[in-house]
């Protein structure tokens, strides 16, 4: 028989690619996503929000998963300092239903959290498995809380449960609400004319930036291993958001054969509104666990990751002009 698969957050950019992964793997895939969301084909659909327990337990009950993921969550940081209650409710709170279910299920389900390197804050680069967390926001705080109530049930109650630390990743399918697609698109745009500046928050913070296509992979191999434990995934190298934006301008300046755009400066504003409260300075990755006990490996370059959102985004934008 097929294995069974639950996503939450299966709507989401994660979700999506996991999804496409797990479908061509032979997987029967359901998601659990809001009313009005669209999952991938040949997913099965489960309706409800995460900050409904009830919902939760009762879509895993009717889906008996072999292997859960979750990467369901209110995952925008800046935002979680608007709303820290909300942010909690559905990044804190939903692991611990489906690790409760899990630990009663009669199968041994294996499941997946999506935890993230916002975990480590301020804790000096480069991070591994053994780097101390030092959160600093109301979403990296929700995160080591269901990172550690994973590891919590893994030893008190034998249930196989592993925490994926993924670093930043993106692609052509990230919501524009987050800082890499906001700079392809706003390049895109601004070729084509759809707009004259983009507003940016703090342009010195630094991030290990990978393709969310290579990681959905990681997460996949962390539960077919014999034993749980928890990896840190990244690509290893660091970029500020000032060389993802002066990267994206040139690549889109070549596409369109537009040079005066490779003065990227001239197009961006920094906009206070957008910095955090508390910011996060550098995050850098250091995934030579999963690179040896995994077998995983990034495959797309930080270069070609920024290529393949601008020549995405390079298409909506022409869209845009057609009447």
């Amino acid at each position: 028989m097929s294995r069974r698969a639950f996503i939450t957050g299966a709507a989401g950019q994660d979700g999506r690619f996991l999804s496409r992964l797990l479908v061509e793997k032979g997987y029967k895939v359901h998601g659990f996503v809001r009313r009005g969301a669209a999952v991938e084909p040949n997913v099965t659909p489960h309706i409800g929000d995460l900050a409904d327990p009830a919902a939760l337990k009762h879509a895993l009950e009717t889906s008996l998963p072999d292997e859960v993921y979750n990467l369901g969550a209110q995952s925008h940081v800046a935002a979680s300092f608007a709303d820290p209650l909300h942010t909690w409710r559905v990044t804190a709170e939903p692991i611990l239903t489906v690790l409760e279910w899990a630990q009663h299920a009669k199968h041994a389900p294996r499941i997946y959290q999506a935890s993230s390197s916002e975990q480590f804050g301020t804790s000096p680069p480069p991070q591994n498995e053994k780097s101390p967390f030092a959160p600093q926001s109301p979403y990296a705080i929700a995160k080591v809380a269901a990172h550690m109530s994973v590891s919590l049930y893994r030893k008190a109650y034998g249930v196989f449960a592993v925490g994926g630390i993924l670093f930043n990743h993106t692609s052509p399918i990230r919501p524009a609400s987050f800082v890499t697609r906001k700079i392809t698109q706003g390049a895109a745009r601004i070729a084509y004319g759809l707009q004259d500046k983009l507003e940016l928050g703090n342009l010195d913070a630094k991030r290990d930036w990978g393709f969310a296509g290579d990681y959905v992979v990681a997460m996949w191999l962390m539960l077919q291993q014999d034993a749980p434990k928890d990896f840190v995934i990244a690509s290893g190298g660091t970029h500020s958001v000032r060389e993802f934006a002066e990267l994206a301008f040139a690549a889109v300046a070549e596409s369109t054969n537009k040079p005066e755009l490779r003065d990227w400066e001239r197009y961006v504003e920094v906009n206070r509104s957008y910095m955090r409260p508390a910011e996060v300075p550098v995050l850098c990755g250091n995934a030579t666990a999963a690179c040896e006990q995994l077998g995983w490996r990034p495959k797309c370059s930080f270069t070609d990751l920024v290529r393949l959102m601008v020549e995405h985004d390079l298409k909506e934008a022409a869209k845009e002009l057609k009447p």
